[in-house]
């Protein structure tokens, strides 16, 4: 699940050209649903809502119906064609761009000219086989969720005191003569550690 406290800058965008089959548009809608896309948006009439979608995404996401993909990309939003053409960038090395609009092609087709020609990026997901349309759908936003920068992890406060104790190679020694920031975190945890088994004890 995202972290909900986590902010996250830009968005995806799903496009779906002609799709055939409406359990692959149901799981497309499943997977824009899981992973935080912004709407989907499908062109042709081979389609309708499926069981497949069983988080019933399209009542929480916009689901538009056009006659051409490029008339429903947002402002200043990057279209992305998904698909084995030549030429293609593997996946594998693809930086996301903030915003994106990831446009896939039907299952007994491709999306040639007619959608690459106004795509500033196309991808392709590298496989040994052919994969289906909301597979592909899974794979390209876990992969842009999965290259996204991370926050900075934050420092605690105890850990914050413990350092100050330290130089930046870790080499001061305290008074107790450790000689380094783990290993007096570890002689801090037994010494808590001998100090409570020691309570209650008789002399």
């Amino acid at each position: 699940m995202i972290d909900g406290a986590e902010r996250i800058r830009g968005y995806a965008c799903i496009g779906l050209d002609n799709p055939k089959f409406p359990e692959n548009v149901g799981g497309a809608l499943r997977a824009a649903g899981c992973y935080g896309a912004a709407l989907v948006a499908v062109s042709g009439r081979r389609f309708g809502k499926h069981r497949t979608d069983t988080y019933r995404a399209y009542r929480h996401l916009p689901l538009l119906h056009t006659n051409d993909l490029h008339d429903v990309i947002p402002y200043d939003c990057v279209p992305v064609a998904v698909d084995l053409l030549p030429g293609a960038q593997s996946l594998a090395t693809y930086t996301h761009p903030e915003r994106a609009f990831y446009i896939f092609g039907a299952e007994d087709a491709t999306l040639g000219e007619r959608i690459t020609s106004w795509c500033r990026d196309v991808i392709y997901i590298p496989t040994a086989g052919s994969m289906n349309l909301a597979a592909c759908v899974n794979v390209v936003l876990y992969d842009r969720i999965a290259k996204r920068k991370k926050p900075e992890r934050v420092i605690t406060p105890f850990e914050a005191g413990v350092r100050a104790h330290f130089d930046d190679a870790g080499e001061y020694r305290n008074p107790y003569g450790v000689p380094s920031l783990e290993s007096f975190v570890e002689w801090d945890l037994g010494w808590a550690c001998a100090r409570k088994s020691t309570r209650g004890a008789t002399p």
